[in-house]
């Protein structure tokens, strides 16, 4: 078997920085020798959670999301606000603030690369184990306009085939959901090692995202 490629960054520059990206552009090395250029968007990583409630609903959100122009169903998520967080801890966090519920524990669902042809963005999606109400800290901004839409497992499947609910996440999460129960998959540990969370925009800004 032939060598494989390696495809060799000969220059890279950042052509924009905001709060919560970067937009860089990479000179990579094509198989040939050929060279091209290349538009990355860095991100920081995120976090997502399915937690179903005692009636066995997954409880999703109601959230205008600004590039769409109208508001999606999603499941409870958020970026990792910190530098080196533990994701574990970012998504009980975001769970609680946008929803006012509290899991015991979390388990590894899947992670999802959100768009890999032009970005590093990555979701760690965790399955909620024992979910308790609590208070729900005071919103702002776009999280003041959240609503709580509580539907059962079977119908938010539904939801998804029907295109009702297309964020990227709440589709992963939901059918992972789906498929770890019709066939019994074991789930890996919440602190599993993610291979590719962001770290290109966290190492060049230490910014913090929202």
């Amino acid at each position: 078997m032939a060598d494989r490629h390696e495809f060799e960054i000969l220059e890279s520059s950042v052509e924009y920085q905001g709060a919560i990206l970067a937009l860089r552009l990479d000179q990579v090395t094509m198989p040939g020798g050929r060279r091209a250029e290349r538009e990355v968007v860095e991100h920081h990583g995120a976090v997502a959670v399915v937690a179903l409630d005692d009636d066995e609903r997954i409880v999703l959100i109601s959230q205008y999301r600004h590039p769409l122009g109208r508001r999606l169903l999603e499941l409870p998520a958020g970026l990792l606000d910190e530098p080196g967080e533990d994701p574990v801890v970012a998504a009980k966090r975001e769970l609680t603030e946008e929803t006012g519920l509290a899991a015991a524990s979390l388990s590894l669902l899947v992670d999802v690369a959100a768009s890999p042809g032009f970005t590093d963005e990555t979701v760690r999606i965790y399955l909620a184990d024992e979910v308790t109400e609590v208070d729900r800290p005071e919103a702002h901004d776009e999280e003041a306009d959240i609503e709580l839409v509580r539907v059962p497992v079977d119908e938010a499947v539904s939801r998804v085939f029907s295109g009702e609910i297309v964020n990227a996440s709440a589709v992963a999460g939901i059918l992972a959901l789906a498929a770890m129960r019709s066939r019994s998959v074991p789930l890996r540990p919440s602190d599993a090692p993610w291979r590719d969370r962001p770290t290109a925009f966290e190492k060049r800004t230490g910014a913090h995202g929202s």
